[in-house]
């Protein structure tokens, strides 16, 4: 069976949650392989989390976008179901490219850009 990186990360995250239901914990390990998958950009998003600097916002149509505010103070808003974030790095590294798929996994994950 051939897996893709974006069914690898998918997969990772659904570990990632289902450990912390079980144990308000995430281990090293699979902190590890979160920054292995997702690279640098990995350790800010988990900083901007750790900080509560993201909030998911649900509509009543059960839609779902999450805000996150920057490490510069800025206010961005990702949209995950059409994969767009507000943010200047979303800008830079996926429409400067006319792409929405950087390093394999498509944009944004929350926080991986702002």
């Amino acid at each position: 069976m051939e897996a893709t990186l974006p069914a690898v990360a998918e997969e990772l995250l659904k570990e990632i949650k289902k450990a912390f239901q079980e144990t308000s914990h995430i281990p090293d390990a699979l902190l590890l392989a979160l920054k292995f998958v997702f690279g640098s950009s990995a350790v800010a998003a988990l900083d901007l989390v750790d900080q509560h600097s993201v909030t998911r916002l649900v509509s009543p149509s059960g839609r779902a976008v999450y805000q996150v505010l920057g490490s510069s103070g800025s206010l961005y808003t990702c949209y995950a179901s059409c994969h767009f974030c507000t943010c200047p790095a979303f800008a830079f590294s996926v429409l400067r490219n006319n792409s929405l798929v950087v390093s394999g996994l498509p944009w944004p994950r929350v926080g991986l850009c702002c």
